[in-house]
């Protein structure tokens, strides 16, 4: 390593925010960067610890150690070779992903971990700058046709990797734009669009042919999936028209929350109420908005999703927001002799969480009432968990006035209608059955059609979906 000693000698450094007035004028980006020095300190922490449990921790078994050594060299170019040469995006997952690498981390066992993921958002942004993220070109054709439907994160993986060995590529997305739920369920001042839009451009030199507003299938007419198509394709006609198919549609299917007074105007779910915005963000008109302008907004759900709508609500300029999250609080520091390095369960405070939101844990919706068809509140109880069940606590309810209710309670499926119509078996959790073994892995049940990210592992992470 750079610095044998230097996870003694230095302190870890946090990436810094812009000031919350002024970042919640805009949906802009404001995580502030390390600089070349901030990143040079933050890798020498990296310890010659032998066994990296960052490489397994992370997903896509991104080799840490070594690109932390060549920051502290600053050797920036082999940096990102390294970088990339397991990750193909991580402008996306340095700036999403919640960093199981850091939990992972040898020093997180009795200290604070190195900063990976700012160390691998400082690299592809340097790289980005440098003119260094060019077309990967293929040194020979195959003359296959690969299809791929969905444009999130692992159909574009797949589509790069895919088009490098030289197969021709095309990819299919339902909506207006490519990039999935990056583009439309990350709000963007988690991440700008530019960086997908930038590898859009690199794949497209790289002989990736991309085709939006292309429904594949069906969906039910009464969804409330997302979906802008113009065209739609059955599935036999892709599967006549190219040698492979890969389903990468994600997991789109959101959880309900079958409680009276859930068809009240006003209670949406979080995937309604996010892509406007963002399609608003990127110059469209948009037509019957879900806002949160002078509202006393409820989110349910305690997840990154629901974090999303908080941050969104208070840029709207809501009155109030409240989260609520049906498990109890978690403590604020983990046992890590308990779970390192493993994923641990500790209380998370988003920069969200911190622009202005309170917080109820083990609370439980028990009606949402209303006047003249909208929304006005909701009926709650508390909730402990006995013996593993869920267990309401007498005399606890209370009523809460809310404007606006968003059901962020993550993603159960992918849309069933969709693996119908291939004909593809599901597992015991309606997700796409396709192993991940070597020989004929992400294959499913239909001949050359294969299922990769969460339409195959269930709703997870995105670094999760580019593996």
């Amino acid at each position: 390593m750079g610095k044998i000693t230097g996870f003694m000698e230095y302190e870890r450094v946090e990436e810094g925010y812009t000031p919350v007035p002024e970042r919640l004028k805009n949906y802009k980006e404001f995580v502030i960067g390390l600089d070349d020095a901030q990143a040079k300190t933050q890798a020498a922490r990296c310890m010659d610890c032998g066994t990296p449990f960052c490489n397994s921790g992370c997903p896509v078994n991104n080799i840490i150690p070594d690109f932390n050594d060549m920051v502290f060299r600053a050797d920036w170019k082999n940096a990102i070779d390294t970088l990339h040469s397991t990750n193909n995006f991580p402008e996306f997952t340095g700036r999403i992903c919640p960093a199981p690498c850091e939990a992972a981390c040898v020093l997180n066992v009795n200290d604070d971990a190195v900063g990976i993921k700012s160390i691998e958002h400082a690299i592809i942004d340097r790289a980005w700058a440098e003119g260094w993220v060019t077309p990967v070109m293929p040194k020979h054709q195959t003359g296959k046709k690969v299809a791929i439907v969905g444009s999130g994160p692992a159909g574009l993986a797949a589509a790069q990797q895919l088009a490098r060995a030289g197969h021709d590529v095309t990819v299919f997305e339902k909506n207006d734009r490519v990039g999935g739920l990056l583009r439309y369920g990350i709000p963007d001042f988690k991440m700008e669009k530019i960086h997908i839009d930038r590898r859009v451009e690199q794949m497209e030199k790289e002989g990736v042919t991309f085709k939006c507003g292309v429904m594949i299938g069906n969906l039910p007419k009464d969804s409330k999936v997302i979906n802008w198509a113009k065209q739609t394709i059955t599935p036999g006609q892709l599967q006549k028209d190219f040698d492979a198919v890969v389903l990468t549609g994600g997991a789109e299917q959101s959880r309900d929350l079958p409680v009276p007074g859930r068809d009240l105007d006003g209670v949406h779910f979080a995937m309604e109420f996010l892509p406007l915005q963002n399609k608003l963000n990127a110059g469209d008109k948009v037509k019957g908005q879900i806002r949160a302008d002078g509202k006393h907004v409820i989110v349910i759900g305690g997840g990154d999703t629901g974090s999303d709508c908080v941050g969104t609500s208070n840029r709207h300029g809501a009155v109030s927001v409240t989260q609520f999250e049906l498990m109890p609080q978690p403590p604020e520091e983990e046992n890590r002799p308990m779970t390192w390095p493993y994923w641990p369960v500790k209380l998370r405070t988003s920069s969200s969480h911190q622009e202005g939101c309170e917080r109820e844990f083990a609370i439980s919706t028990k009606e949402l009432m209303g006047e003249k068809g909208k929304v006005t509140g909701l009926k709650t109880v508390r909730v402990e968990w006995v013996n593993g069940k869920m267990v309401e606590v007498p005399g606890s309810e209370q009523t809460l006035k809310a404007d606006l209710v968003l059901l962020a309670m993550g993603f159960v499926s992918p849309v069933a209608s969709i693996l119908e119509s291939f004909g593809i078996d599901k597992d015991n959790r309606g997700n796409a059955k396709a192993g991940t073994d070597f020989i004929g892995g992400y294959a499913t049940n239909v001949p050359k059609v294969f299922a990769a990210g969460d339409i195959r592992r269930g709703q997870s992470l995105v670094v999760w979906a580019i593996r």
